[in-house]
């Protein structure tokens, strides 16, 4: 079987990869990125296993040559590839419009004149903009931030494939947890980077606020499993758990008993977005119940150098 994983440098990709390749009906997989975070842990340190496998691609979603060149003899894509800055998520419309938009446009074009058997696209919660009640995939969506709004219109050019090959749309949470290709600007890894080597945290508006995350392990391995899985196509919630930001800054306050805390407009009652765990779909594709929040984070903390 050949993949090809678009973003594969990135975050989720770099976990991902690392299971791909590891597994035994994976011939071949193709990372096509194009490096625009500057990210290159990806490629440094220990081989990864059945390295001979990967082969790498610079290229833009954009690019429609170069995609139809790429697909060449793919069996499944994972379309991970997208522009995501946290908490600048209300700036450069344009850049998340082209990116997350219209590359995706250019990459369901593409599929569509492949022979591609399935496809997986990482969307996310955020499309459903804010609530007070706990929604699921039969809630209306009402993104409300740039970048929310582009991953929705992507999330239209994939529906397009659906009942031609096996198509998914995975509206993931907010994703934590280590990886040599982490993300800083997520809320969690931001927090335990701050608590662990500042002893401060700045936590904007009153911290009441909650939101929907899924540990990066859990992510990665639901995707490596859906490469066979027997599910239907259609769009699917892919969360583990809700939490309140305050409570993540006081789980980090007892591993931590030197921190500090502030608050940044505490006045301001920010959205909030508590999105209802699919069972069916989380068990099919492995997403347990995760451990409790603090022993994560004490694992994760573990991770740093010092």
């Amino acid at each position: 079987m050949n993949v090809l994983v678009t973003g594969g440098a990135g975050y989720i990709g770099t976990e991902l990869i690392n299971l791909l390749t590891s597994n035994s009906i994976v011939e071949k997989v193709i990372i096509y990125d194009n490096l625009s975070r500057q990210n290159y842990n990806l490629f440094l340190g220990l081989k990864l296993h059945y390295h001979k496998k990967i082969q790498f691609v610079k290229g833009e979603l954009l690019d429609s040559r170069s995609l139809r060149k790429v697909l060449k003899d793919i069996d499944i894509v994972y379309h991970l590839g997208a522009k995501v800055t946290t908490p600048f998520d209300s700036s450069d419309s344009h850049a998340f419009e082209q990116v997350n938009h219209w590359g995706t446009a250019e990459l369901v074009y593409a599929v569509e004149e492949s022979n591609v058997r399935r496809f997986v696209y990482t969307s996310s919660t955020g499309v459903y903009g804010s609530s007070d009640q706990e929604v699921d995939e039969s809630s209306p969506v009402a993104p409300q931030t740039f970048y929310a709004i582009s991953k929705m219109r992507g999330e239209e050019h994939v529906r397009r494939l659906l009942g031609k090959i096996d198509t998914y749309i995975l509206r993931c949470g907010n994703v934590y947890g280590y990886s040599k290709s982490m993300r800083f600007d997520s809320v969690i890894n931001k927090f335990v980077f701050e608590a662990n080597f500042n002893k401060m945290v700045t936590v904007q508006g009153d911290g009441k606020q909650s939101r929907t995350f899924i540990h990066v392990d859990q992510l990665s391995r639901a995707l490596n499993t859906l490469l066979t899985a027997d599910v239907k196509g259609g769009t699917y919630n892919l969360v583990d758990k809700t939490i309140r930001v305050f409570d993540i800054v006081d789980e980090l306050k007892q591993l931590i008993p030197a921190l500090e805390f502030i608050f940044i407009n505490q006045h301001l009652k920010l959205h909030q977005l508590n999105v209802k765990r699919n069972e069916q779909i989380n068990e099919v594709l492995g997403v347990r119940q995760s451990d409790s929040l603090r022993e994560e984070l004490e694992e994760f903390v573990s991770r740093f150098s010092f």
